[in-house]
């Protein structure tokens, strides 16, 4: 059900790629996790970690981009999300920290 893939990096470390159906919001859609860590089951503990308890890596059918590698490779938690593509998913969505997906909506 949802794609995903990692790549190993030259140092040893992964960076895995996960299209999860969104949590916490409104309506559907789907999120492009990436997660950076030192080897695959670890990624997915720090995903498990968050609340996200049914979270697994089958196959390697949709690995990161080298775009999307540098991109979490730049950020300090090494754990990113944002819209994943699609129909509705804009091209230029910039990266945003993983607790901007986990903390719950506002009240209006």
């Amino acid at each position: 059900m949802a794609a995903g893939g990692f790549s190993r990096l030259p140092n040893g470390t992964v960076v895995v790629a996960l299209n999860l159906p969104r949590p916490l919001a409104e309506g559907s859609g789907s999120v492009r996790v990436l997660v950076h860590a030192q080897n695959r089951a670890r990624a997915l503990t720090r995903l498990r970690n968050l609340g996200l308890r049914a979270v697994y890596l089958r196959g390697n059918g949709a690995p990161p981009t080298p775009d999307e590698i540098t991109a979490v490779l730049h950020h300090p938690d090494g754990l990113i999300w944002r819209t994943a593509p699609g129909v509705d998913a804009l091209a230029s969505e910039l990266w945003h920290p993983i607790r901007a997906l986990m903390r719950p909506a506002a009240p209006l």
